[in-house]
């Protein structure tokens, strides 16, 4: 059976489950096929070179599914910006409906465009108090993002079995769970804790249609809930990778007084974290994952991860759970 939900009913998607921007891995192959299973397939812009690569992105994702997909546009503090009102003009103009957006406070300009386009915006967050300014500024789904999720898990590291509920209490438009969910009792776990689906990246990563190389699908495999580092924690830009030799190297030329970004650029910048993605040589750079690496054990395919999250949570609410009611 199908979780129906605000999320569902809002974005006309099946289940209430979405997979998150993710950069150099949000192409056509990976949205399209959450979306052809149900959920909600996401790509992501600054992937792509130029506002025209997204133009191009988007069509190739409408020829591969006729279902809704969204877009990610993420607004980094960084000296050299990007175009991003080009970008959000690229998605308005090849009609995508819902974006997902993160960053800086400049992302409410993105929304300012966007929104008399009838768009709606999916926005994450790391705490309750950027949830609710996103809410005031008319935001209209909040990403609530955990201690546990890969990439940048904020500076509070509030867990989600915490940052959930917090959230729900006060947030009043529809609320997706991030950070740490990869099965059917995450979902329920999210459905309990009063979000209306989850957003997964990493567990997304590990699937046949990720479009990256098999060794580091297999590195998703082969970590434990303990394969990940913390780094960045020093410049107050935390951000949660893969455990890796690499990693490790970052972490450790981090934890001398005094270290600054560019002790570490050669190993972390986009570049490398791009060819690691593509040759599978995990000695290119790091790449981004969350503890939910301990609840992956197998690469299937989106269709078959996400029917197999459906049908674990329709047993837990059907069966383990009515059996524990007196």
């Amino acid at each position: 059976m199908a979780f129906k939900t605000r999320i569902t009913e809002m974005l006309g998607i099946e289940h209430p489950i979405v997979q998150g921007g993710m950069q150099s891995v949000g192409y056509a192959e990976l949205a399209s096929a959450v979306s052809n299973a149900g959920g909600l397939g996401i790509l992501t812009a600054l992937t792509q070179p130029t506002p025209a690569a997204l133009a191009a992105e988007i069509e190739r994702c409408r020829a591969m599914t006729d279902k809704p997909f969204g877009v990610n546009l993420t607004v980094f503090p960084t000296i050299n910006a990007p175009d991003y009102k080009a970008y959000a003009q690229a998605i308005i103009d090849g009609g995508v409906k819902i974006v997902e957006t993160a960053g800086t406070q400049a992302v409410r300009e993105i929304w300012e465009m966007l929104k008399p386009h009838g768009v709606t915006i999916l926005h994450k967050c790391t705490a309750v108090r950027h949830a609710l300014s996103a809410e005031r500024a008319g935001c209209d789904i909040i990403s609530i993002d955990g201690f546990e999720c890969a990439g940048h898990p904020g500076e509070d590291d509030i867990p989600g079995l915490i940052l959930i509920p917090a959230a729900a209490d006060k947030v009043k438009i529809p609320m997706l769970a991030s950070g740490g969910f990869g099965d059917g009792r995450g979902l329920v776990a999210a459905l309990s804790l009063g979000a209306e689906g989850i957003n997964m990246g990493t567990r997304f990563c590990a699937t046949v249609e990720a479009p990256i190389h098999d060794n580091v699908k297999q590195a998703y495999v082969e970590n434990d809930e303990r394969g990940s580092f913390l780094i960045f924690r020093s410049l107050k830009n935390t951000a949660r990778v893969g455990k890796s030799a690499v990693s490790e190297e970052v972490v450790r030329r981090l934890a001398v007084p005094d270290a600054t970004f560019a002790d570490v650029a050669e190993l972390v910048n986009g570049k490398a974290g791009r060819e690691l993605l593509e040759s599978g040589d995990l000695s290119k750079g790091v790449f981004w994952a969350g503890m939910v690496q301990g609840l992956i054990h197998d690469i299937p395919t989106c269709k078959q991860l996400i029917d197999r999250i459906i049908a674990e949570a329709d047993a837990i609410v059907d069966q383990r759970l009515a059996s524990l009611r007196a």
